[in-house]
């Protein structure tokens, strides 16, 4: 899945918005205005950082080279997946998917009702 793909899938998913709040080089997709996964755009190999919970993280390193750890912002935790041939465009939409659920999960009850009104 090149960049292009990436960006228009996660663009399909309900409510998400893309920006580029800190540089020009980092793209930024949120849903209801939670972060849910970050596209560097000046690496060379395709990546995304997404959102996953803790059990599925470790489960997910021991299995796959092509996701690694990382840390963002607040702490959360966060895990890069860097797409390659290892990795199913079907898996690595689930993954995506994960990280949105995981963060509509999190929202205020107000903006879940919202997002079930679009």
């Amino acid at each position: 899945m090149n960049y292009e793909e990436l960006h228009h899938y996660c663009m399909s998913l309900k409510a998400v918005t893309d920006h580029f709040p800190f540089d020009e080089v980092t793209l930024v997709l949120k849903v209801q205005g939670k972060m849910f996964a970050l596209i560097p755009l000046d690496n060379p190999e395709t990546q995304i950082t997404l959102k996953c919970d803790p059990d599925r993280a470790i489960n997910l390193r021991e299995e796959f080279d092509a996701i690694t750890p990382a840390w963002h912002f607040n702490k959360k935790h966060w895990n890069t997946v860097f797409i390659q041939a290892s990795i199913s465009q079907k898996f690595l939409c689930e993954l995506i998917n994960h990280s949105y659920d995981l963060v509509v999960a999190g929202l205020p009850r107000k903006l879940k009702e919202e997002l079930q009104n679009l």
